[in-house]
Order: C-alpha cells, then sequence, then structure tokens
C-alpha cells in the first residue's frame, strides 16, 4: 500500500524493486515506461529488466505492464496490482532462447558469433513464413489485418538507431512493389513534433529489445491518435509487441552484442516481405514477379555464407585503415541506408568518426573531406545506378581519396578504382542491403579488434535503451 500511495505521486519513468528490513522475506517491484521481468523458478524469484540473464536459472517469466505492482513472498503466488489497486492475472511465458545461445560457442566476441549466425537466424526469420514450394508468403499480422494494409492511406515507420536503417530500406520496398506512401521517422522527433495522423494510416514500430522508451512512446501517441499500429521486433513478450496491435516478431534468438548486426537483417527480412505481400495482395505485384522475389529471398541465407567466407580478406583490410579517424560511407538507392548502418557500426565499436550518404551527395559538401588519409567506403553493386556511383568514385579518386568497394560477383570497373574491394553475389536491388550489409558488418569488428576496443560492451552506449 506504502509503495502504491508514493508511486502516485512519482513523475517520470522508473522500475524499482522495493525491500522492507522488518519483512525480509518479501519485495515489492512496479514499473513505468523501464522494463521490469520477474523470473520464476523452484521455489524462487527473480528481477530483472531483461529476461536474457535470468534464463540461466529458468525459463518462465512473466511481464510487468505499466503502472503495475507485484509483490513476490517468499513460498507464496505472484501477485500483481495496478497502482490504483486493481488486481491483474500474471500471464507467465515460456521462453524461446536457450542457455547455449547465450554463450560464444568459440568465437572471441558475441558480435563476431552474431554476424556469423545470419544464414541460420535469416532462415528462422522466413521459416514459416516462405513456404516449402517456396511459392508464397505467409505473415500472420497481415492475414489478420489485410484490409487495414490494402485500406491504408499511408504507412509511417518509427524507429531508433539500427532499426531506423532498416525502416529506411523498408520504405524503398514499400513503396516499389505495395504502391503506399511511407515515412520514416526516428521515434524521439516524433513523439514531440506534434505529428498529423490519420485513422487510416498505418503506424510500424521497430525495436529489437521491444523496450525502447522513445519508440513505445511514439507507439502510445500514434495509438492514442487512432492509427493502427504494427510492431516488428525480437524479444518476445517485450513491452512493444504487447502494446501494438499486430505485428512480426523476428525470431532471431538473443543478441548480446550491443551493436545490433542480426536483427537488422532480420529487420530488413520481414519489411521485405511485408512490402512484397502487400504488392502480391494490391495487385501491384504480378505473379511471375512474386515467384521471383520468393526464389531470391530463399537464396539469401546460402548467398550470406558466401559473404562470410571472406571474413578473412577484410580482417585483412581492416589492418590498412586502424589509422583512420574519420570514414565516409557511400550508397545509393536501397544501399544509402546501408551505408548509414555501416558508418554507425564503425562509430559505435571502433570510435573512429564516420558518416553516411548518398553517393550523389558527395558534391554537395562532403567531397572537401576527401585526402589520402580519408578511406572511403562505396557500396557498388550491380543496379540502376551503377554508372553514377562509378562516376562518383571515380571524382573520390581524382582528389587521391582511398577506396574500400562492395561489388557485384564479377565487377571488373569498380574493382578497377579501388584500393580494395569485396565481392557479393548477385540478388535483386531490393534484396542486395541483406547482402552488401556483412562486408561493413565484419570491417568495423575488425578495425575495433585490431584496434583493442570491447567489441561487445562499447563505452557509453547499452544494449535497450530504455531512457529518452
Amino acid at each position: 500500500t506504502a509503495v502504491q500511495l508514493a508511486l502516485t505521486q512519482v513523475v517520470g519513468a522508473y522500475a524499482i524493486a522495493v525491500l522492507d528490513r522488518n519483512n525480509p522475506d518479501q519485495i515489492v517491484a512496479a514499473r513505468k515506461g523501464s522494463p521490469l521481468v520477474v523470473g520464476i523458478g523452484e521455489d524462487e524469484y527473480f528481477l530483472g529488466s531483461d529476461a536474457t540473464p535470468i534464463i540461466e536459472f529458468t525459463n518462465r517469466v512473466t511481464y510487468i505492464g505499466d503502472e503495475e505492482i507485484v509483490t513476490i513472498r517468499r513460498g507464496e503466488a505472484l501477485k500483481i496490482r495496478t497502482i490504483t489497486n486493481i488486481e491483474k492475472t500474471p500471464r507467465i511465458q515460456k521462453l524461446e532462447m536457450t542457455l547455449s545461445q547465450l554463450e560464444k560457442g568459440g568465437y572471441p566476441h558475441f558480435m563476431l558469433k552474431e554476424i556469423f549466425e545470419q544464414p541460420h537466424t535469416l532462415s528462422d526469420c522466413m521459416r514459416g513464413r516462405v513456404n516449402v514450394e517456396g511459392n508464397n508468403i505467409t505473415l500472420a499480422g497481415f492475414i489478420d489485418n489485410r484490409e487495414k494494409f490494402l485500406n491504408a492511406r499511408r504507412i509511417i515507420i518509427t524507429a531508433c538507431g539500427t532499426s531506423w536503417h532498416a525502416a529506411q530500406i523498408g520504405m524503398y520496398a514499400i513503396e516499389e512493389y505495395a504502391r503506399i506512401p511511407v515515412e520514416v521517422e526516428y521515434s524521439s522527433e516524433f513523439r514531440y513534433r506534434k505529428p498529423v495522423i490519420h485513422k487510416d494510416d498505418i503506424v510500424i514500430a521497430i525495436s529489437q529489445s521491444g523496450e525502447t522508451a522513445d519508440t513505445l512512446a511514439a507507439v502510445e501517441l500514434a495509438k492514442n491518435a487512432g492509427a493502427f499500429i504494427f510492431g516488428i521486433c525480437n524479444v518476445v513478450g517485450s513491452s512493444i509487441p504487447r502494446n501494438t496491435h499486430s505485428g512480426c516478431y523476428t525470431h532471431v534468438g538473443p543478441e548480446i552484442g550491443v551493436a545490433s548486426t542480426k536483427a537488422f537483417t532480420a529487420q530488413v527480412a520481414v519489411l521485405t516481405m511485408l512490402a512484397i505481400l502487400i504488392g502480391k495482395e494490391k495487385g501491384t505485384v504480378s505473379r511471375e514477379e512474386y515467384l521471383n522475389l520468393i526464389r531470391e529471398l530463399n537464396l539469401i541465407p546460402e548467398k550470406v555464407a558466401e559473404i562470410l567466407k571472406k571474413s578473412g580478406q577484410i580482417e585483412q583490410y581492416a589492418k590498412t585503415f586502424t589509422y583512420a579517424g574519420n570514414c565516409i560511407y557511400l550508397g545509393r538507392g536501397y544501399n544509402f541506408p546501408v551505408a548509414l548502418e555501416g558508418a554507425l557500426k564503425l562509430k559505435e565499436i571502433s570510435y573512429i568518426h564516420a558518416e553516411g550518404y548518398p553517393a550523389a551527395e558527395m558534391k554537395h559538401g562532403p567531397i572537401a573531406l576527401v585526402s589520402h588519409e580519408m578511406p572511403v567506403i562505396v557500396i557498388a553493386t550491380q543496379s540502376d545506378t551503377y554508372e553514377k556511383v562509378t562516376s562518383n568514385i571515380q571524382e573520390i579518386k581524382a582528389r587521391k581519396g582511398r577506396i574500400i568497394s562492395v561489388v557485384t560477383e564479377g565487377d571488373q570497373v569498380v574493382r578497377g578504382l579501388s584500393d580494395f574491394s569485396v565481392e557479393v553475389p548477385e540478388t535483386l536491388p531490393c534484396l542486395t542491403p541483406l547482402l552488401s550489409v556483412i562486408p561493413l558488418q565484419l570491417l568495423a569488428y575488425h578495425i575495433a579488434v585490431v584496434k583493442g576496443c570491447d567489441v561487445d560492451q562499447p563505452r557509453n552506449l547499452a544494449k535497450s535503451v530504455t531512457v529518452e
């Protein structure tokens, strides 16, 4: 009762556990805005902000909702009440993750393990969604809300960090295949700028952890405006799945490394499947194109595995570029968000300043930075803009810039202009990000290792950003 009364006066977000020295067999815990999970073991309970550290002891958990208070007494069942004293029934879930998923499995870092898991995690993400015959995509979150998607005036995707880059790729795919206008918003800006939201808008919220504070606040804002909310998340039972109308899990297993890798590619895969499916149902994608897209999608895990074999080659390149204080990443079309993501990875774990730009924007300012001391990483896979990107590379070379390129297998032109290059298998433009991002993840990883940085726990960063 004392905790209930006190929390009516508390302002802001919190996740707290309260103990009474005169009653050592009881803990009272509560949350608002910050995550709180209770693990239920044999004659024992665990409190945490995430289920990951609890899995060592139990796979049964219950997630506490906003403004809920859980009372834990030794030898008794959990009791949950709201701040206003309404009793709730605990919803106990069985975690899908296993302890082996939380171990490095022989890799020196979790990040490298998670990069190398991507052929497997992409297959898991598509399993049950792309049928075994390879001629149909099924997303339950879409099927249950088919009319809302087909009649949507606009789609707004809100996310932060790496998830925002995945959202940008999703925007390209949805507009190309579903022909629905899409806006991509930083959750932190969306929640404060009085956005215009209509009842026939769809808001897609993306978060690996499902606990990102700004994205949760954006979801609440959009819900209050009457929009339909669709969540894309990795953690089953976390706050975003509980606060959205429908959605899709990415099913990549726990991601321990702070710098997201496998969660990013799974988010891109889900958004791409959603775009293709909406397009097929709307008739903006022909049957032939639909089957071709699915066929190529099924080949992606195997093509990612091919790229991962080049890790040793990329490690050698990394040794050459550890001197760099700044880097520029360039891409066009679907590869522009990949350039942003590559730059973010380098910043996060190696502490080298890096920026991503659309390749054509170089001449509008950033080209002034180019010199022999400035590495430029260019994603120049085969696409409609290949010749334009080649021209941008020639401009950089003329100013003595050093080029690392990501090119399609068999490319001779860009390879000839580059100081270093990494080949990726050919695929459809909309699926290229799933391949072109892999060398950038490996490059950032190997540079950080050579520099002696803490790859899994980079300074000043947290895995789940549960505060504004």
